[in-house]
């Protein structure tokens, strides 16, 4: 699987499908909450890197946090603490 189909899969799951855990490949990957804001959160492994799909906090002044709160499902995923992608209503947007 690409890097785009296997984060449209991680939020399709996460968000869409509110899994309680993954299934990427055949492993699997617990989907958790933030204990701040209880926001859904799974690490997982793509190609040896570590990711992490975070849900798009509603409360900041983001344009993807104005999606989120106008009911869009937005993930952020991270990569060694840097943002490097984000999904917004099923649409992959890689950050340069």
């Amino acid at each position: 699987m690409t890097l785009d189909g296997t984060l449209l899969s991680v939020w399709r799951q996460a968000l869409v499908e509110n899994a309680t855990a993954l299934d990427l490949d055949g492993r699997h990957y617990p989907v958790k909450r933030t204990s701040r804001h209880r926001l859904r959160q799974v690490d997982f492994i793509f190609e040896g890197n570590e990711l992490r799909g975070l849900e798009q906090n509603p409360d900041t002044s983001s344009r993807w946090a104005q999606m989120a709160r106008e009911g869009k499902k937005v993930m952020q995923f991270l990569s060694k603490r840097r943002y490097v992608a984000v999904v917004a209503d099923g649409k992959v947007i890689a950050y340069n």
